[in-house]
């Protein structure tokens, strides 16, 4: 358990630090730092989960933070990349990119494509939780306006 907070505190930090890294604004750096915790965190519940795959957390950790930073995003009236960017740090594939690049130079070319292949479905399953956090809001979006207007025309 005690690991757990030391890990949402890491995610916490980095997600500030790159807010400060990229020059954010003081008062988004707290909420970047928990979009960092509610992208990871989803990740890390379904990553936990039997017979889950890497892809899905990491499909369910960027939908969660692009439902969350567009949230966020209309309540402080900010752009919702200010969210997403720092939120989504602890997501990115780093760690199988440097293997892929250092198994590539060594000339071990069956590892490297096997890093590759997980760098892509990585960064596919990111970009497709994104996707899915906009056309839902989206979808949430129009259907509370056409029921307010058809409350006015009642």
């Amino acid at each position: 358990m005690v690991f757990l907070i030391l890990k949402i505190g890491c995610v916490y930090l980095a997600g500030v630090g790159f807010g400060l890294i990229v020059n954010l604004p003081y008062r988004a750096l707290n909420l970047a730092g928990i979009s960092g915790v509610v992208g990871w965190g989803s990740y890390y519940l379904v990553d936990s989960l039997p017979n889950t795959g890497i892809g899905i957390a990491n499909f369910s950790g960027a939908m969660a933070l692009g439902i969350f930073a567009m949230i966020v995003a209309r309540i402080m009236r900010m752009p919702s990349i200010l969210f997403d960017v720092p939120g989504l740090v602890p997501l990115v594939p780093g760690g199988q990119a440097y293997e892929l690049i250092k198994n590539f130079a060594t000339g071990h070319y069956s590892e490297a494509w096997n890093y590759a292949t997980q760098v892509i479905w990585i960064a596919g399953s990111i970009a497709l939780g994104f996707i899915a956090a906009e056309t839902i809001l989206r979808i949430v979006h129009q259907v509370t306006t056409y029921r307010v207007a058809f409350r006015k025309k009642m």
